[in-house]
């Protein structure tokens, strides 16, 4: 208790922190609220504070939106006019309350919240363009007909804007969503022009964003400019769901050692634009590049970025641009009853379905994380689960991507997995495609593990039991596999033989960066989602009398010693 109510106080002094000398004559200043990366996250999680102010790191619960709304709540009786914005993937790879809705309960969160306008993330793309444009404008024509409209009758839609500066339909040539949105503060014009990393096809559904070009950030939000200085508009902030990282704090003022893809867009974006709130990455950080601020707060609702804008009315310029980090720390501000309510129902009307028992693993938790060569034990069995709901179309290897893989595989009482347990490690409602590849393209889809360093940013392919493989990290890009090792049930692979191969369909399309997936033929569109599979494997498995799962990866590939 006492650790908490110290907790408590750090935030509140936080707050007390923020407050700053009186506006100078001519000046208006405009406050802003930035978050990003909320994944559905409508209850508070495990987070790791670790703050520039020192005292080390702690480990606590933070964000839900019943705290997001309380801390609104009171900030807007400071600041009535402030606006809350966002940098993308507000919803996607979502725990099983928000995703087995249609992450509708999240978009409805984020209207009571008051969100204006965001960015498109790259998981706002999981489920394609028709469906993005769903959750903007409302309706029950969905992709996901099953979970579409289900948790609260007819889906009214997004009140807030998705902006996609840089995402073209090849038909038209304009945006798909908007480039950009005004909104007006305290007298103030503000645009707010929002983008998407420019590699999202790598990691969307490819028949999903069919006819869409994914083109360079800068140039996009560049463009944007003539444009709205034509409507006095002369205050910009780039909405951009592109990252990077930092060694510094999450709340380090003015760090300057941020690296990656982002540092590069914001070094070309026009002089006049002070401000880049920035998402992907899920680091916090409030850095300067080039003399601007750019932004992010870790991710799930754990923080959110308070930022002041101070305008020259008469030049219709920034003047200056601060920010801080505030935790939400639950019970820092007084309740907000308004989303605990909201908060209440979702639980209440999930709670039912997610508790539903499925099976007994082998151990307490199935972890997720990889080992030193990349493979986890959590990896093992998703791709053991797959093999076995592809047998029935002949398949003899699976192979799944870590990225699709959230959460750990959670137990409860007497090893028993609930489905919101498992529907927390595979939320993406994935399904299964059998292909035929040969020997040859199997062991050359393996070398497009290690393309631009793609092991260390993603992970290796997880892999289904009998089949393995070694692998010299000291090779050159394209011969890292060690000739000959590939076997399949102790048996090399046979260059010009064809296998069978289950994966989902997001692999199958080249999602990933894994072109070699689309040389499949004699495809099989099984129809069974990867949830299903993984429910069904752990109930047959207990069912044999052996419960799957391990505590330790299954050494299916093996890093040569050097």
């Amino acid at each position: 208790m006492k650790k908490y109510l110290s907790l408590m106080m750090m935030a509140a002094l936080a707050g007390c922190a923020w407050r700053q000398p009186p506006t100078p004559p001519g000046v208006t200043e405009v406050q802003l609220v930035a978050l990003n990366d909320f994944h559905g996250n409508l209850e508070a999680s495990k987070y790791v504070w670790d703050s520039a102010a020192g005292g080390g790191q702690r480990t606590i619960q933070a964000g839900g939106i019943d705290t997001l709304g309380a801390a609104l709540q009171a900030w807007r009786k400071q600041d009535p006019e402030l606006l809350v914005v966002g940098a993308g993937d507000l919803i996607g790879a979502s725990p099983a309350i928000s995703s087995m809705w249609a992450d509708e309960p999240t978009i409805g969160a984020m209207n009571l919240l008051g969100l204006r306008v965001t960015s498109v993330g790259n998981h706002e793309f999981d489920q394609g363009r028709i469906e993005l444009l769903r959750q903007q404008k409302g309706g029950c024509a969905s992709p996901r007909a099953d979970k579409a409209c289900k948790f609260d009758g007819p889906y009214q839609g997004a009140q807030f804007q998705y902006l996609a500066a840089n995402v073209i339909d090849m038909a038209t040539r304009k945006p798909v969503l908007p480039a950009y949105k005004i909104e007006t503060a305290h007298g103030v014009k503000i645009a707010f022009i929002g983008t998407v990393l420019r590699e999202t096809a790598e990691s969307a559904l490819a028949s999903g964003i069919a006819g869409l070009d994914f083109v360079d950030e800068a140039d996009a939000i560049n463009r944007q400019l003539p444009e709205l200085r034509k409507q006095g508009v002369g205050v910009f902030v780039v909405l951009i769901h592109q990252g990077g990282r930092t060694v510094d704090k999450f709340d380090q003022q003015d760090c300057a050692n941020l690296k990656g893809p982002i540092v590069d867009v914001v070094k070309r974006l026009d002089p006049a634009i002070r401000l880049v709130i920035s998402g992907h990455s899920h680091q916090g950080y409030l850095c300067k590049v080039d003399g601007r601020l750019v932004t992010q707060s870790d991710m799930g609702g754990h923080v959110l970025g308070r930022i002041k804008l101070s305008v020259d009315t008469a030049t219709n310029t920034v003047r200056d641009v601060s920010a801080r980090q505030e935790v939400m720390v639950p019970g820092t501000w007084p309740a907000d009853p308004v989303l605990s309510a909201y908060l209440k129902k979702a639980r209440e009307q999930s709670a039912a379905a997610l508790a539903r028992p499925v099976a007994a693993i082998a151990v307490p938790s199935v972890k997720r994380e990889k080992d030193h060569v990349n493979e986890s034990a959590l990896g093992d069995l998703v791709a053991d689960s797959m093999l076995a709901a592809g047998r029935p179309y002949g398949a003899q290897i699976a192979l799944q991507n870590p990225g699709g893989i959230r959460q750990d595989l959670e137990s409860g009482p007497g090893k028993r997995v609930t489905l919101g347990q498992a529907m927390a490690v595979l939320p993406f409602g994935n399904t299964l495609v059998v292909m035929n590849l040969r020997g040859a393209q199997i062991v050359e889809l393996l070398e497009q593990q290690w393309l631009e360093d793609r092991d260390a940013k993603r992970g290796l392919l997880q892999l289904s039991e009998g089949f393995t493989y070694q692998w010299d990290a000291s090779k050159p890009e394209g011969g890292k596999v060690v000739p000959g090792s590939v076997k399949l049930n102790g048996v090399k692979l046979e260059m010009d033989t064809a296998y069978r191969v289950v994966t989902n369909n997001f692999l199958a399309e080249g999602g990933d960066g894994f072109p070699g997936f689309r040389n499949g033929t004699s495809r099989a569109q099984t129809g069974v989602r990867d949830l299903d599979a993984l429910t069904q494997y752990l109930v047959k498995r207990e069912q044999a009398g052996k419960p799957a799962g391990a505590a330790a990866p299954l050494k299916r590939y093996i890093q040569k010693e050097q």
